[in-house]
């Protein structure tokens, strides 16, 4: 089925219909607002979205949650199991900067499609894997779907979304991450449950094909906004990366791709090695970890909702600063809990996983914001995946520092990253309010 844009007529009936439907809420401030003035096409492009990313988060885990049997099944040590996670985070870089050019070049709906069939193709040939440099490959693969997903879907909300309810719409988004994240662990746990791990780590990348179906609907049910297709079809630079370094925007994208590395380099530490954490140096079951994982997870879930809130509250860049300090002192106490205070560590999951979350919330609406239509997917695309390529060095470095360290103590290097994002803020505007063509 064609993904060519319906005709101008039609497009322009749905548009007057989503505008009625957005200015019948526009004094709307119920919880459930941000939802409302979407308007219909809005709101199915939010469920696109959010589906997307949520899938995209389980494909992700699916590595880190496997990553005791691989190495077991491999023979790998930690600075080899850590590589798995930098590859796929430096990859991602290419893949996210590519897609933000394709999303303002063919579209946000086309482009993310292309996105989510890519890390689900990549995903299920990692289970195929008959050696460890395949693996790693098909990992890398995998990362230039994973990369770009969530920098085309977030645009693509961004452009339905109210400048009032813009952070609320995009924090939910985010929350879809955690969601993912929630069914990568519950998939887990009845996989290695039920499954010899020599062949359950296969599995868990076997269930990566789940997002074709997505696709599917995405295919007939989503399209782009039509003011901003208006826009960017009229623009004679649209997804040129040349643009994005030119003078006017040039301190944006340096400055953004900064606060991008810091919170990213933080946060892929944590999500990298938390489990491996877990069971090398508390000695936790597999159901153990299970349970704590849902504090951290759940934690993950309510924190990206309240930073969506405070972000439309405080503003992008006090919202980021805040949770930058929280997550840094949740690592340092989360690393240097006493041995043998199990139940401790198990509450201080919860603020931890709300705190490192919470921080992402208001990204989606920041880097939409501090872009022009025309180049929005490519600014977008490249700052925040370039804050995943360079922020991956911080899992490798506590990959090869847990040897000497162990795990808990290079935990505490993730820190670092929290600090550079709340210095990268100093050079960047506030747009909260902002309105988006």
């Amino acid at each position: 089925m064609s993904t060519t844009p319906p005709p101008k007529a039609l497009t322009d009936a749905h548009s007057t219909a989503d505008e009625r439907a957005a200015g019948e809420h526009a004094g709307d401030d119920g919880a459930l607002a941000w939802l409302r003035a979407l308007g219909p096409r809005g709101r199915r492009a939010f469920a696109g979205a959010f589906g997307g990313y949520a899938l995209d988060s389980y494909d992700y885990f699916t590595l880190p949650l496997s990553m005791v049997a691989l190495a077991a099944y491999f023979g790998l040590d930690s600075g080899q199991t850590g590589l798995f996670t930098t590859v796929t985070l430096v990859v991602s870089a290419i893949g996210g900067a590519l897609a933000g050019v394709l999303a303002d070049r063919i579209g946000r709906v086309r482009a993310l499609m292309i996105t989510v069939v890519t890390y689900a193709v990549f995903t299920v040939a990692c289970g195929f894997a008959p050696n460890y440099e395949t693996l790693l490959v098909f990992r890398a693969l995998q990362g230039l779907g994973f990369g770009g997903e969530w920098a085309v879907g977030a645009i693509l909300v961004a452009e339905y979304a109210s400048a009032k309810h813009r952070g609320r719409t995009l924090g939910a988004i985010q929350s879809s991450w955690a969601v993912g994240w929630a069914l990568a662990a519950i998939m887990y746990t009845l996989v290695f449950s039920l499954v010899d791990d020599d062949l359950a780590w296969r599995v868990m990348f076997w269930t990566g094909a789940l997002p074709a179906l997505l696709v599917i609907w995405m295919r007939r049910r989503v399209h782009d906004a039509p003011a901003a297709v208006a826009v960017r079809e009229q623009s004679p630079q649209k997804g040129s990366f040349t643009a994005i370094f030119k003078p006017g925007l040039l301190r944006t994208t340096v400055f953004a791709g900064l606060l991008s590395t810091g919170v990213q380099g933080g946060y892929y530490t944590l999500a990298t090695w938390v489990p491996t954490y877990l069971k090398t140096e508390r000695d936790l079951s597999v159901v153990g970890t299970g349970g704590y994982l849902t504090f951290l997870i759940s934690g993950a879930f309510i924190g990206y909702l309240t930073g969506g809130y405070l972000t439309d509250r405080l503003g992008r860049r006090r919202n980021i600063w805040l949770f930058a300090l929280l997550s840094a002192v949740c690592i340092l106490a989360y690393a240097n809990i006493p041995d043998g205070a199990n139940t401790l560590l198990l509450v201080l999951g919860f603020p931890l996983g709300f705190c490192m979350s919470a921080i992402f919330s208001g990204f989606g609406s920041y880097l939409s914001e501090l872009y022009p239509t025309a180049v929005r997917g490519t600014g977008q695309g490249f700052t925040y995946n370039t804050g995943r390529a360079v922020g991956a060095v911080f899992p490798t470095a506590v990959g090869f520092l847990a040897d000497s360290w162990g795990v808990g103590g290079a935990l505490v290097f993730g820190a670092i990253g929290y600090g550079i994002a709340a210095l990268a803020l100093l050079g960047l505007p506030e747009t909260r309010g902002k309105e988006l063509a």
